[in-house]
């Protein structure tokens, strides 16, 4: 259970880490995407702001009059406009005219539109928005720049304003609104059809499958450990050499049905069984062999147990218990005496032990049958007593504590 519980806080921690990464992943993706879009429209002002100085340096450039570019009527200047000839006449553009003409040829090429704005605008259409009109407040009160992403119908744009400062070759025109050199005097506004999308899609998927990458190898590590963990499980209660219960697992065994035959009044019976000669069988075959004897006799013992109930473990060396629930003393001498014939039977060697040389055993058996029991110990110490009176009268024989108590 304790194993189950780690491998869920696992799997949960992972797909929360794996949530972070993408959420994390996103909000840099945004700020990129944000970065390049202020850095994109900075240019492009940046640009205006170099192109409208050099043109008011030069106090304004004279180009033709033609259709598209008219003499500006809210250019109040001597000279406004010099006639060549009949077929030319030239105009002086200032530095605003010549954003407004920039600006139409930028939205017919790229789709970028900017414009100047002020909140004390010589042209009406300079009017500011309500938007513009909040930046150009806080342009006076100090900020540098504004940037942001609109909506324009169902397409997203970026919006970026930043303030223009009344230099000296602007005041021969702006002197008279009262402006000051350095004094904020208005803002160009930018606005450029963002088409960078942030890559969802990739990284959604991309995260997708690292998380269940992921999982995978903890599902497989789960497995790995749930089979590691149940090994060293089974080799806490099994002996490694038989594979039947070891000692431990048969005092926790023993313990539960000695509790249960006293609260249903049934009878509990244990065989304690011993190798005869055993010593000398390891001296005269090898301990080699000896394990390979200690797994046949365990496997036997097994096997002549038919009933689901009943259990045989390995108590310790050449030493082995059977535990019989609901069992009389008849029933527990019947299946100790086909345990010894069993054992008997399987005829392996044993040169040292006489008269059958072969590999036998002694068994000694009790019951909580009728007897006045303190513990499940004394009761196995009964099957011990009953052991050794077998062993004590020429082993390779049955006996119970009823017989010698």
């Amino acid at each position: 259970m304790k194993i189950k519980k780690l491998i869920i806080l696992i799997i949960f921690t992972w797909i929360i880490l794996i949530v972070i990464s993408f959420l994390w992943n996103y909000t840099n993706a945004r700020k990129e995407q944000e970065r390049i879009a202020f850095q994109s429209a900075r240019s492009f002002f940046n640009h205006i702001v170099i192109t409208r100085l050099w043109n008011a340096r030069h106090k304004g450039m004279y180009v033709p009059v033609t259709e598209k570019t008219l003499p500006n009527p809210y250019l109040d200047v001597p000279m406004r406009d010099i006639k060549i000839n009949d077929k030319l006449t030239l105009t002086k553009v200032n530095p605003a005219f010549m954003t407004r003409q920039i600006s139409e040829i930028a939205m017919e090429q790229e789709g970028v539109q900017f414009n100047i704005t002020s909140l004390k605008p010589i042209r009406p259409l300079n009017k500011p928005t309500a938007r513009e009109t909040q930046f150009l407040k806080e342009f006076e009160k100090g900020i540098k720049e504004k940037g942001m992403f609109i909506k324009k119908g169902v397409k997203t744009a970026y919006f970026y304003m930043a303030p223009l400062k009344t230099e000296k070759a602007c005041l021969k025109c702006h002197a008279w609104q009262g402006y000051n050199e350095g004094d904020i005097r208005g803002a160009i506004r930018v606005t450029l059809p963002f088409i960078m999308e942030i890559p969802l899609l990739s990284l959604l998927s991309g995260h997708i499958i690292i998380g269940l990458v992921g999982l995978s190898g903890i599902v497989f590590a789960a497995k790995k450990l749930s089979y590691a963990y149940e090994t060293i499980k089974k080799q806490a209660v099994f002996d490694a050499l038989t594979g039947v219960p070891n000692r431990r697992n048969f005092s926790e065994s023993v313990l539960k049905e000695y509790k249960r035959s006293q609260r249903q009044q049934q009878p509990l019976s244990i065989i304690m069984c011993d190798v005869d000669n055993f010593k000398a069988y390891n001296d005269t075959y090898g301990h080699i062999n000896g394990d390979l004897c200690l797994k046949e006799i365990a496997q036997t013992l097994k096997t002549s147990l038919k009933r689901p109930g009943d259990f045989c473990a390995r108590y310790g060396g050449e030493e082995f218990v059977v535990l019989l629930p609901n069992t009389p003393i008849y029933g527990a001498m019947h299946i100790a005496e086909t345990i010894r014939l069993n054992i008997e039977n399987l005829g392996i060697s044993h040169e040292s032990s006489s008269p059958k040389q072969v590999v036998t055993l002694s068994l000694g058996v009790a019951t909580s049958e009728g007897a006045i029991l303190a513990s499940y110990e004394e009761l196995v110490k009964h099957a011990d007593i009953a052991l050794y009176q077998a062993k004590k009268q020429g082993r390779n024989q049955v006996r119970s504590f009823s017989e010698v108590a």
